[in-house]
């Protein structure tokens, strides 16, 4: 008992000091340095640990693709050529701008997974409003909350996603049945909910023009390549196959193709890669599974199996809120480890298993500690010497993410309704 104590109190403590990031120490060194110490204390078998990285390759495969076209794009203007696109189609609208830089988030998102739209959209965002001299936080917003909102349109929006499913990810038929409805709600309810909010900010009009900036040869090849990229994905989830291995050996070939065209060296590349981001999944890895090695996850089964006997759409509810709470509590990607661990152990399915989902990706709209990808989008801000608190964030978030929530979730149960009855 002691020894199973001990192991929960250093998983709690690691998680918790990811969150609080002390004297600025970021998020890898505590979760890796927590599941180090439960190796060397052998509270954690090293051959357990080594099974639980190795769970998690799927996972890694799809970062390490994702963040190489990320970058790439990066590199060769892409996202500044957007940006640059974005305000300039706005004539002068910052109700326009808005609404322009909503989308583009979506796409992003939907296409390159919701890190990107923090990470790298973002920052390309800000120095395009600040060039047109608006009050960015509206778009800034609108970045950090449709990372989340978008984040379950198709399996490869989000990384949390290929997590909650693991090896149960259903075909892409199948997620869009499922997700479909619930993932164009989600965006109208963020959308609408952010035009009430910020709409002070969106009266004025923009008084500077940006200059365009014309997409190099190099940027437009990334381009056809991240097209070439999202066919690929879309064709593998149709066919039920792992999104991880096609992911990187795709953004692998983009890497060389435009490397040789470009006269660059691919190496340069990999210094900007987030190893760190790697690591950190694969120490959440380690600890998911230490704490359901010690059965800490039958409070979890035992809360799905109770929601599970409510009526299905109070079941949706129950299940959706408290796991986005616990988001925002604990990060999304250690609760969608355990969401999915949990989701196999009582098999639940079906409605359940999409509030779970809903939960995991469209709660961290709450806080900035709900997500990898919020909290990324915080230090992207803080590095262009902007800086949103958590109150309020906070403050934009009770709003926002309930109202998503609720008619996310409750087109999820109606869906699901209408399919049964047609069966």
């Amino acid at each position: 008992m002691l020894a199973h104590f001990l192991l929960a109190l250093i998983v709690g403590l690691s998680v918790v000091l990811m969150l609080i990031r002390p004297h600025g120490i970021a998020e890898v060194y505590w979760i890796g340095g927590g599941a180090v110490l439960l190796i060397v204390l052998r509270l954690v078998p090293f051959r357990l640990a080594g099974k639980a990285v190795a769970e998690g390759t799927d996972v890694y495969l799809f970062l390490f693709g994702m963040m190489l076209l990320s970058e790439l794009a990066r590199e060769h203007g892409v996202f500044d050529w957007l940006s640059s696109v974005t305000v300039r189609s706005a004539k002068g609208s910052t109700a326009r701008l808005f609404t322009l830089v909503y989308g583009i988030g979506t796409l992003v998102t939907i296409f390159m997974s919701n890190d990107a739209t923090a990470v790298v959209l973002t920052p390309a965002i800000l120095r395009a409003v600040r060039k047109a001299k608006v009050e960015p936080l509206p778009y800034l917003f609108a970045c950090a909350l449709i990372a989340n909102a978008a984040s379950f349109v198709l399996p490869i929006s989000n990384p949390a996603n290929l997590v909650v499913f693991h090896q149960n990810m259903p075909p892409l038929g199948r997620w869009l049945l499922w997700f479909g409805f619930p993932s164009i709600f989600s965006l109208v309810g963020t959308y609408l909910v952010m035009r009430v909010l910020f709409r002070k900010g969106l009266i004025a009009q923009i008084e500077e023009t940006v200059e365009a900036k014309p997409l190099k040869q190099a940027g437009k090849i990334v381009l056809a390549g991240l097209g070439m990229m999202v066919a690929v994905l879309l064709t593998a989830s149709a066919f039920d196959k792992d999104l991880g291995l096609p992911t990187c050996l795709v953004a692998l070939a983009i890497t060389i193709v435009v490397s040789i065209r470009a006269r660059n060296n691919p190496a340069k590349l990999a210094s900007k890669i987030s190893w760190g981001t790697l690591a950190l999944v694969a120490g959440l890895f380690i600890m998911v599974d230490a704490i359901e090695s010690i059965g800490a996850l039958r409070y979890t089964e035992t809360a799905l199996g109770w929601a599970q006997r409510l009526s299905p759409t109070t079941g949706a509810f129950v299940t959706s809120f408290t796991v986005g709470i616990a988001d925002n509590l604990f990060n999304n990607l250690p609760v969608g480890l355990i969401a999915s661990g949990a989701l196999n152990a009582a098999q639940a399915h079906g409605l359940i298993a999409s509030a779970v989902l809903i939960g995991v990706d469209l709660g961290p709209n709450l806080a900035v500690t709900g997500s990898l990808a919020t909290i990324l989008w915080l230090i992207a801000l803080r590095r262009e010497d902007l800086d949103v608190s958590f109150w309020y964030f906070l403050k934009v978030g009770a709003v926002a993410m309930p109202a998503a929530m609720v008619v996310s979730v409750g087109s999820a149960a109606l869906g699901r309704l209408l399919f049964t009855t047609m069966r």
